[in-house]
């Protein structure tokens, strides 16, 4: 999810449901080894959930996607399933 306001841009990593995704406090904070759902497959044929291998900025990780391989991620590419 981004907000955006005047000052600055603010970007959150978010639950998979939106009852969930109300009470932000609760979500974890990302680490490797886990499992989190894309929104948007990269392909037809790969799975829907990657596993988190590193973290490469604030905003993007290096992520293992069964039958597509390793991919780079922008958090707003998944959310935590």
């Amino acid at each position: 999810m981004v907000q955006i306001n005047a000052d600055s841009v603010t970007r959150e990593v978010r639950w998979c449901s939106p009852i969930l995704n109300s009470d932000r406090a609760t979500i974890p904070p990302l680490e490797s080894n886990m499992w989190v759902r894309l929104l948007e497959p990269l392909s037809l044929f790969c799975y829907d959930e990657a596993i988190l291998l590193c973290q490469l900025s604030e905003i993007e990780w290096i992520a293992w996607i069964p039958d597509h391989g390793e991919s780079m991620l922008n958090i707003e590419q998944f959310c935590v399933a």
